[in-house]
C-alpha cells in the first residue's frame, strides 16, 4: 500500500475541470492529499487582484472533494518548505506551469509536475465572464 503524503498548492478560484484534473492526479500519487489554498492576501500579492471567490469559499470547495484529506490556507510563498515539513509531505505535486520552480524542495520530498488541462484557465474564464 502506498502511504505517501502528497501536498499541492493553488488559488482554486472559479473552480473548473482543470483544477479537478490536477487534484485527482495529485491524489493518485499517494494515500493522503494535502492542499494549500492561497489566502486572499497572498493571491492579491501574486496577481495584483483579489480572487473572485473569497478564501473561505475556495477552501470549502476544495475540502468538499472526497479525495482531498487536509486543506489549509497558504499565507506566504516563502513558507512552502515549512508547509512541506509541517505536513510531512513525501511528494510536492504542481502543474507544469511551475516546471522547475520548486526543484529546490527535492532535498525534503519528491517534486512532480503534471501537465495542465489544455484550453482552460481561470484567467480566461474571468476574462470571458467580464467580456474582456
Amino acid at each position: 500500500m502506498n502511504n505517501k503524503r502528497v501536498i499541492t498548492f493553488g488559488t482554486f478560484d472559479v473552480f473548473h475541470i482543470g483544477h479537478l484534473n490536477i487534484l485527482e492526479r495529485c491524489a493518485s500519487l499517494g494515500h493522503t492529499l494535502i492542499v494549500g489554498v492561497s489566502s486572499d492576501m497572498l493571491n492579491y500579492s501574486k496577481k495584483n487582484r483579489n480572487p473572485i471567490y473569497p478564501q473561505n469559499d475556495r477552501l470549502k470547495i476544495v475540502q468538499s472533494l472526497s479525495f482531498v484529506d487536509e486543506v489549509f490556507f497558504e499565507e506566504s510563498l516563502e513558507k512552502k518548505r515549512e508547509y512541506i515539513k509541517f505536513y510531512k509531505a513525501d511528494i510536492l505535486a504542481m502543474g507544469d506551469d511551475w516546471q522547475g520552480k520548486f526543484d529546490e524542495f527535492s532535498d525534503v520530498c519528491d517534486v512532480v509536475y503534471f501537465p495542465r488541462t489544455p484550453s482552460i484557465s481561470t484567467t480566461k474564464i474571468i476574462e470571458i465572464a467580464k467580456g474582456i
